[in-house]
């Protein structure tokens, strides 16, 4: 999630553009604000850098994988292209 701390940061320079005809309801503009900011990046479902990192981290070792297995693939098939025996289920 967003971190609070930013989005009353920028209410709070929100409420402070008004003009100053207006301070005396700064405080509820600032609130306004903060509600308007709160569910329009709840509407964008962002996830938090920690979630991001995390998932890129998956992403990485799943790539790793696909790696590995192409080329095991790559080599059995070669195998069997060359007439040579595959292992078997019992090897390993």
């Amino acid at each position: 999630m967003i971190d609070l701390n930013h989005i009353d940061d920028l209410a709070r320079r929100l409420s402070g553009l008004v003009p100053p005809g207006l301070r005396e309801s700064r405080e509820e503009l600032q609130e306004n604000f903060k509600a308007v900011l709160q569910s329009g990046l709840a509407k964008l479902d962002l996830v938090t850098r920690e979630e991001f990192e995390v998932q890129r981290a998956v992403l990485l070792r799943t790539r790793e994988k696909l790696e590995q297995l192409q080329a095991t693939v790559a080599e059995l098939e070669a195998r069997l292209a060359s007439g040579g025996d595959a292992p078997g289920p019992d090897a390993g």
